[in-house]
């Protein structure tokens, strides 16, 4: 069984010796962590081996966080934390917007890092499982064991937040939640009104594009105009 693998990009030595140091070993999952100093040879490595979880800064030489997420997440959907110095509303939404699972602001606490990381990874199913039960809604099919989604018998690709979020609402049919449970589902963690706004439409709206015939007009993820979000079946 090849190793478990956690890329780190940051182009401060500090940060990424403490952060090798810190994700060593996730909860009882010795992990190997690679780390490089630049986007660019974060995205080169990245293509040339398999890993499991991805930690990006946003501010590097050659190219930013945000460019290398972009890169990457054409390729696969492995889970992708940011690191930022920024966290206003637009830049926090920005990497959401490319395909990022998280972020955590700069200076930040290992233990807090760590946390958001074991949660990341159970939710995409490369720590311990967090769901076991099947999922299914008309042609809608979820297998929380290995990750998988299928629409109309076609599997579809999703990242870990975006899996999260759809588990959640196809294992309450037709229920109506509003953004800040949504958020405390998929994130684990308290909705921050300001820094985080959107971030839940943002989330429905690459779900919409990947799993319905018509994203304009979707069958099973609906809209309920002042309220939030559920999902129902055509």
């Amino acid at each position: 069984m090849d190793p478990r693998k956690i890329l780190i990009a940051d182009d401060d030595p500090n940060v990424g010796r403490l952060l090798e140091a810190s994700l060593e070993e996730i909860e009882g999952i010795p992990f190997q962590v690679v780390a490089v100093r630049d986007g660019l040879e974060a995205v080169n490595r990245f293509r040339q081996d398999v890993f499991d979880l991805v930690i990006l800064d946003v501010m590097m030489p050659y190219i930013d966080g945000f460019s290398a997420c972009r890169a990457i997440r054409k390729d696969s959907d492995v889970p992708i934390v940011i690191l930022t110095c920024r966290d206003g509303p637009d830049d926090v939404l920005q990497g959401f917007k490319l395909g990022a699972d998280d972020y955590l602001t700069k200076p930040f606490r290992v233990s807090e890092l760590r946390a958001r990381v074991e949660a990341i990874l159970r939710r995409s199913g490369k720590g311990q499982f967090r769901h076991t039960q099947n999922a299914r809604i008309g042609e809608l099919e979820i297998d929380p064991r290995r990750h998988e989604v299928r629409v109309r018998g076609q599997e579809v690709q999703l990242t870990p937040m975006e899996f999260e979020l759809l588990y959640f609402l196809t294992t309450h049919p037709s229920e109506v939640f509003d953004r800040a449970t949504l958020f405390r589902q998929v994130w684990g963690r308290e909705y921050e009104y300001g820094r985080e706004t959107n971030l839940i439409d943002v989330c429905m709206r690459r779900l919409r594009e990947k799993i319905e015939s018509e994203p304009s007009k979707p069958e099973y993820l609906r809209t309920v105009r002042g309220v939030g979000y559920k999902i129902e079946a055509p």
